[in-house]
């Protein structure tokens, strides 16, 4: 029997480290069989597997909902992107419009991610003035009294012909003092105008202009209500608590009376109301009225009247 020297290794074996793996034993970065270059993790992924991970992290739920809250701390509306928000002019608005008919309305990861950076668009123009942000406006809401029972008994015909009447009478005032009709409900319309000066001297032309309609002997009445705040223009319209004070201050106007809010009387010019020869005074709700709705408790009315 033959003895290996001390130290050497038996014929036919290799030597060993210290872990007692072989040196020469090499782990392959590449098949056996390939004589390519050896490749970086993840570049074995074909163009269709790529973007099925993209796709299913697209629809991820739970990363749809960090890009919603993050859309949270961006200027501007974090809703912006649905029908209401992008309703109306601007260049973001229009973009919006033009992104909603191409993703459609499934939530995904790309459709947070674009609206937001139209969110952002949306914020600096309204920061720049030319979009439309929280600035105070003052709103006015018209309403014709009685109007319902009259239409009933003088038919569409005569219906149609008061209405365009009223509106050539109190629509073109509310233009030549800056405002803007945003709607027409019927038998009344809401405004805005940039400012309370404005609003006051459109609602006395209007009123005048009112006074020479007369269709089959009848004279419409008007109510008007006016109030200042800060609403939310979205979409074109005017959202907002000022909003409804706005129309429950016409509500007051009884039967055709104008109708201003305390926060519209503190707006204007203290020479204003003597220079159009009109005075104010504080309206009282009768006791057998209903209370307005939707509005502060510490609310005050006033009425206009003319001296």
């Amino acid at each position: 029997m033959s003895e290996t020297p001390s130290g050497g290794a038996a014929p036919g074996s290799e030597p060993e480290d210290r872990n007692g793996l072989p040196p020469e034993v090499v782990i392959p970065l590449v098949p056996a069989d390939g004589d390519g270059p050896i490749r970086r993790p993840g570049a074995g992924l074909r163009k269709g597997q790529l973007s099925a991970l993209m796709n299913a992290a697209n629809n991820r739920t739970d990363f749809i909902g960090v890009l919603r809250k993050a859309r949270e701390q961006l200027p501007g509306d974090p809703s912006f992107g649905d029908p209401l928000s992008v309703t109306g002019p601007g260049g973001a608005r229009a973009v919006a419009r033009a992104a909603d008919k191409l993703v459609g309305d499934t939530p995904s990861a790309a459709r947070e991610i674009g609206f937001g950076a139209l969110q952002v668009w949306q914020a600096m123009l309204e920061r720049v003035g030319r979009g439309k942000g929280n600035a105070e406006v003052t709103v006015m809401f018209t309403d014709l009294v009685a109007f319902s029972g009259w239409s009933l008994s003088a038919g569409d015909e005569a219906t149609l012909e008061l209405l365009r009447r009223v509106a050539k009478a109190i629509e073109p005032p509310i233009a030549e003092r800056g405002g803007q009709v945003v709607k027409r409900m019927g038998d009344g319309v809401m405004a805005v105008f940039p400012s309370a000066e404005r609003a006051v001297r459109a609602a006395i032309n209007a009123k005048r202009n009112l006074a020479e309609v007369k269709v089959r002997d009848y004279r419409p009445a008007m109510r008007i209500g006016l109030h200042t705040g800060s609403p939310r223009e979205i979409g074109g319209d005017w959202l907002g608590v000022d909003v409804t004070i706005a129309a429950r201050v016409m509500e007051a106007g009884g039967n055709g009376n104008t109708m201003l809010s305390e926060a519209t009387l503190r707006s204007l010019k203290p020479e204003t109301l003597a220079e159009l020869g009109h005075a104010v005074k504080p309206y009282r709700r009768s006791f057998f009225a209903a209370p307005l709705s939707g509005v502060p408790e510490d609310l005050r009315i006033f009425k206009l009247s003319e001296l």
